[in-house]
């Protein structure tokens, strides 16, 4: 199968610390990793990591940073379409310090807010034979366009809501599947049942609230459940989220969408207990084998 992956693409320096540093104070870090990040491209590897072929529409530009990251993409055999190939300033860094205690992380990045492309140039022929459409809101211009051509084909849409980003109202209406995170507030929105039922009054018909170790509340066929997360001793939470997304697209095109929220989630869980954003990966059969004896699906990698 074949899924775009429309969005942010940053650099990642990654620092593995034993506490947060306080103001004015230097520390040591007790591991470090460098790795192509950004919500679509984090989803984008993963999806490639089940099987399928993922294709990353994004803005990386010609910087000897940009160079960095093309040589990530190119490794794990993305296919890449670059808005701004020849674009000479650098693409988003983000700085990222994780608490090896807590799991959790502290970002610092300007994500695609300079780096934002035009749609004026884009070829619809990016959808041929694409089978899935993922939507992170970092290039809204662009994902716009896409939107409209992918329901018109009657491509399936996802949008990754980490967090409510202007024009997003435009892209809702074709959208079939919202994964939010619990940060994503849309206007005059101000809890978790505001958001549902902005997004039902958009009609989209599948709608899902991640909330860390929290349960995923979700809404499909006309009615509210939840899932609730395997708990687990987190080592690394950054791209938890993005992972998510990815491993989502992967199990939906053969899943029902509470399935594939309850197995994407397991995935998440994986990655969680690895530092950094690749490291899971090198652990998933060893992961997926020890959850799939645990757990009462019987196909929860496959």
């Amino acid at each position: 199968m074949n899924g775009l992956f429309v969005g942010l693409t940053t650099l990642d320096i990654i620092y593995l610390a034993d506490h947060f540093p306080h103001s004015n104070e230097k520390i040591v870090a007790l591991d470090q990793t460098i790795a192509a990040g950004g919500p679509a491209t984090n989803a984008a590897i993963t999806f490639q990591k089940f099987g399928h072929q993922g294709t990353l529409l994004s803005m990386i530009g010609n910087h000897p940073i940009s160079q960095l990251i093309c040589a990530e993409l190119e490794d794990c055999s993305l296919s890449v379409f670059d808005l701004s190939p020849y674009h000479p300033e650098p693409p988003p860094t983000s700085s990222i310090i994780v608490n090896k205690i807590t799991g959790e992380r502290a970002v610092i990045s300007i994500n695609a807010i300079k780096s934002q492309a035009k749609a004026d140039k884009l070829s619809i022929e990016i959808l041929q034979d694409i089978d899935i459409v993922l939507i992170d809101g970092h290039q809204m211009a662009v994902s716009q366009v896409v939107a409209q051509e992918a329901n018109f084909r009657d491509i399936p849409i996802i949008i990754d809501g980490g967090s409510w980003k202007p024009g997003f109202e435009k892209i809702l209406p074709y959208v079939k599947y919202a994964v939010c995170s619990t940060n994503f507030y849309p206007p005059n929105c101000y809890d978790s049942d505001d958001v549902f039922t902005y997004l039902k009054q958009a009609n989209i018909p599948h709608i899902a609230i991640t909330n860390g170790e929290k349960p995923i509340k979700y809404w499909t066929d006309g009615e509210f459940n939840s899932i609730e997360v395997s708990p687990i001793q987190a080592i690394d939470t950054l791209g938890a989220g993005d992972i998510f997304h990815g491993a989502f697209c992967h199990f939906i095109l053969t899943h029902s969408f509470a399935d594939s929220l309850a197995k994407a989630s397991e995935v998440a869980a994986v990655a969680c207990q690895s530092f950094g954003t690749r490291q899971w990966m090198e652990n998933l059969t060893e992961f997926g084998i020890k959850n799939h004896q645990k757990s009462t699906n019987n196909d929860l990698f496959f």
